[in-house]
């Protein structure tokens, strides 16, 4: 009798684990499971607007988003066509210049890659993740 329940509960258990974990593999690359991103790296609508001329503004989203709205001078920077469009960045880009990262909220990871991929691979200092992203810009600006 024991035995029984104890399967029963085991089982019952297993079930409810499984949908857990098919939500986990399916929004998987939608929700930051990475460590959070330290303060030194992340900047507010307000403090990167103060840096007017010198900020260069970084989309990180896909293109059709790009191309239905962003901050004004933004350049496109994604993960999909990195390799193409890195030049065009870099052409844009000067040491002085502090690189603001956005992509579309807060637990969007796409800013967060791009800024670890121009730290990283570009090798470029203060490249800084929008707190709130293009939602918070938003909020901020209209």
């Amino acid at each position: 009798m024991k035995s029984s329940l104890v399967r029963q509960a085991l089982l019952v258990a297993a079930l409810a684990f499984v949908p857990g974990l098919v939500q986990a593999i399916y929004f998987g690359d939608k929700v930051s499971w990475r460590s959070p991103i330290p303060a030194s790296e992340m900047v507010t609508v307000t403090q990167a607007q103060a840096w007017g001329e010198n900020a260069i503004w970084v989309d990180a989203r896909p293109d059709n988003e790009f191309a239905s709205d962003h901050v004004p001078s933004a350049l496109l920077l994604n993960e999909d066509r990195w390799s193409e469009l890195l030049p065009q960045f870099l052409a844009a880009w000067s040491p002085e210049k502090k690189i603001v990262v956005y992509c579309s909220s807060q637990g969007c990871n796409a800013s967060r890659e791009v800024a670890r991929r121009l730290r990283k691979e570009a090798q470029l200092p203060n490249v800084f993740v929008l707190e709130g992203g293009w939602e918070e810009w938003l909020k901020t600006n209209r």
